[in-house]
């Protein structure tokens, strides 16, 4: 898994902190990545979205974007399951290459997009997030709580366990998984909120109830109101005091009419304005500093149209992130622009 050209270089960065502000510098990663999960296409995703004109967006945001390209994975020949937990080396050592790319990057002072791939990538993108801002949250938007551990999953697969590998709360749940050891659990489960739960697995609910994790499910969501949802989220979590907040987006947080092209999809999703509204409001803290975008998968939408439906609504939400309003970007214009004195009425 060797780093090459501008990834090699943004892992030799200098710079060790992490400033809570709004940074005019943007990092794309991309993690071609699916041992996550077993459908094969996610992979895929980082181009998609390339495709659909990410950097185009944010250039005109008026950001300077630096695309890093894609990490190289590797597939182990040999990576028998761990119990019923299936490529646990591989994906650990994807995950472990990912931390320090996005720990370079956060580093050199960009806020860095990782571009997935499944949501396994998760636990690499917020462990080296945190090598730089120990102190970060998470905001997790998502169908599902990916917080079962090897013990509750149904499937085995790790793109459902991110959580439960982050979280010291879980620390004495989570058994020695092969592929893992580079890394300790550092997020308290206080320092974590979901939005848009609404596929939970059993093992996941007691964790959730016996952990006290905030989350607001679509019911939730039905009940309060989006604009409620993130004024209880945002005041959970910088209440104590301003910190860095790392954005794990997945895509099946949508309703699958809007977003079909996904591995899970789950009815009932957020709206096309709920999901904007999320983002617009974690811009407005201007406190962004890490955000991953996950399981868009090309391969699973069933025509042309499926497939820039789900890459573009993904573009749409980074944009959002990063400050594009449904009010218009206002970056061409700061101010009304004025006549010269010199001008010349030509008829």
């Amino acid at each position: 898994m060797a780093l090459r050209g501008p990834l090699s270089r943004l892992l030799r960065s200098s710079l060790s902190s992490c400033q809570p502000s709004r940074s005019q510098s943007v990092a794309i990663l991309g993690a071609p990545f699916s041992k996550g999960q077993k459908r094969r296409g996610v992979e895929h995703g980082p181009k998609a979205i390339r495709d659909a004109g990410l950097v185009e967006k944010l250039s005109n945001l008026d950001y300077a974007v630096h695309d890093f390209g894609d990490l190289t994975f590797k597939h182990l020949e040999k990576d028998e399951h761990f119990m019923h937990v299936p490529f646990p080396r591989t994906v650990g050592r994807a995950n472990q290459l990912l931390s320090g790319a996005v720990s370079g990057a956060v580093g050199a002072g960009h806020t860095c997009i990782m571009l997935g791939g499944d949501h396994s990538l998760a636990i690499g993108s917020v462990e080296g997030h945190a090598q730089q801002c120990p102190d970060l949250c998470l905001i997790w938007v998502d169908a599902h709580a990916d917080i079962n551990t090897p013990l509750t999953s149904p499937s085995g697969n790790l793109h459902g366990q991110s959580v439960a590998f982050l979280l010291k709360d879980l620390q004495n749940k989570m058994p020695e998984v092969p592929g893992f050891s580079w890394m300790k659990p550092f997020l308290s489960a206080r320092d974590l909120v979901y939005i848009g739960l609404r596929d939970v697995d059993p093992g996941e609910h007691i964790i959730l109830k016996t952990l006290g994790i905030q989350y607001f499910s679509m019911r939730d969501i039905d009940r309060m109101g989006i604009q409620r949802v993130m004024e209880v989220t945002l005041d959970h979590l910088l209440a104590r005091k301003q910190r860095p907040i790392h954005l794990s987006f997945d895509i099946d947080a949508f309703d699958p009419s809007l977003a079909p092209a996904t591995g899970t999809p789950v009815n009932g999703g957020l709206t096309y304005r709920e999901g904007i509204y999320v983002t617009e409001e974690i811009h407005n803290t201007g406190l962004l500093s890490v955000m991953d975008v996950v399981e868009v998968n090309p391969t699973l939408g069933a025509t042309p149209e499926a497939v820039e439906a789900t890459t573009s609504l993904a573009v749409d939400v980074i944009a959002s992130a990063l400050g594009q309003t449904r009010e218009g970007a206002h970056v061409a214009f700061p101010k009304i622009p004025e006549p010269k004195e010199d001008t010349e009425l030509r008829l």
